[in-house]
């Protein structure tokens, strides 16, 4: 099972950009766990891509489309990325956002919107560093079910 893990802008910036909203885990921290849930999981291989570019991002989902399924945190990209979107629609495999805060609690308006919601499989949002650990879960749990005769 091969998933790719996909971060946008300025996630690079993790345990010291505003901790008290998201947290002191760096992204290096985020992998680490990740790569031990997958361990813990099972046959499960991972691709950690973080860009500040929009562009970038949309070349990964296209390089990895042969792929098993998409964790997907897209930053600030989330509000304003159709293109990302259309990415994603376009692979037709399974993707779950993912966002640190609770976007939806924030106070600015914008943050309420996502371009990305309506082509992925669900979004987890609000729990920090965990929200990815429960991606990988769930997409694993999915794919896993898929994969039986």
């Amino acid at each position: 099972m091969q998933i790719l893990v996909l971060n946008g802008p300025n996630l690079n910036a993790l345990g010291y950009r505003e901790p008290d909203i998201y947290g002191e885990e760096t992204l290096d921290d985020i992998e680490s766990l990740m790569r031990q849930r997958a361990e813990d999981l099972g046959d499960i291989e991972l691709d950690f891509i973080q860009s500040n570019h929009e562009g970038a991002l949309i070349d990964a989902i296209y390089t990895h489309s042969n792929w098993d399924g998409i964790v997907i945190n897209a930053a600030a990209l989330t509000h304003s990325s159709t293109a990302l979107a259309d990415a994603i629609s376009t692979v037709m495999i399974p993707a779950i956002e993912v966002h640190i805060s609770n976007v939806h609690s924030r106070p600015e308006a914008w943050r309420h919107q996502s371009f990305l919601s309506p082509v992925t499989w669900g979004q987890v949002s609000g729990f920090g560093y965990r929200s990815y650990l429960a991606a990988l879960d769930l997409l694993y749990s999915r794919l896993a079910e898929e994969q039986q005769p």
